[in-house]
């Protein structure tokens, strides 16, 4: 039994709140268990400097955890830190390959996820709650009177899994997360192809017959996450 008493397979609870930013364009709180992430999508037109007109738009995402996101307080970052820039960098890219960018026109998107609360998967979490946030955003154009057809080619989930005292285990909570052997994270689109994988052994290898336990188990929780994020928007997904 798992030290909050879920099975294996089994997510925490998953919880999306619509509209949680109200000057932002498009928002959600998205919450994994205890870990809480405020996600925002802005949309405006122009392109950044490095990027010429009709060569499509773009999306750009920043990532911070608040100083009393967890246990002990951090300290506020003036800058970007190292494990917030590379957090930052896997929810742009990931999010970009949801994104028809010619279809986006002369725009850019801009996301933001800051963590309120912080007891392990935070990136899954910011990338799941961005998805939707999106969604909203682009609803929100479409009353508008904008086309949004074809803009989101495929929404896309993502969830952590692990090795722990030789168990594969599904949505690694804070200490799970601390004490696992493998770490890794799955981003998949809701046709279940992959869009990222990031894995490594903490301070341990791993079997090819354990990989493959970890990406069958984030295949698991992506369909999951990806049926909710279908119920609050599903003409999305058809």
């Amino acid at each position: 039994m798992r030290v909050d008493g879920r099975q294996n397979d089994q997510l925490r609870e998953i919880k999306f709140e619509l509209g949680f930013v109200k000057n932002s364009l498009g928002s959600a709180l998205s919450a994994c268990g205890l870990t809480e992430v405020i996600c925002t999508v802005n949309i405006k037109d122009g392109l950044p400097g490095w990027k010429s007109s009709g060569s499509g738009g773009w999306l750009t995402a920043e990532y911070r955890m608040l100083p009393g996101a967890t246990h002990t307080r951090s300290k506020r970052e003036a800058g970007v830190g190292g494990r917030s820039s590379e957090i930052q960098r896997l929810i742009g890219r990931t999010l970009r390959a949801a994104v028809d960018l010619d279809k986006l026109g002369d725009r850019t998107i801009q996301i933001d996820c800051d963590v309120l609360n912080a007891d392990g998967g935070t990136r899954c979490a910011s990338i799941n709650g961005a998805m939707l946030a999106l969604m909203n955003a682009l609803k929100k154009m479409e009353e508008q009177g904008v086309d949004i057809s074809g803009i989101i080619k495929t929404p896309l989930s993502a969830i952590s899994v692990g090795v722990v005292k030789g168990q594969a285990l599904l949505d690694l909570c804070y200490k799970e997360d601390s004490a696992a052997d493998v770490d890794m994270n799955v981003i998949m689109t809701a046709k279940g192809d992959f869009v990222e994988v990031q894995g490594t052994g903490e301070e341990a290898v791993f079997s090819r017959q354990e990989l493959n336990e970890l990406l069958d188990a984030g295949e698991k929780g992506t369909k999951e996450i990806s049926a909710e994020l279908a119920k609050i928007y599903p003409e999305f997904f058809e």
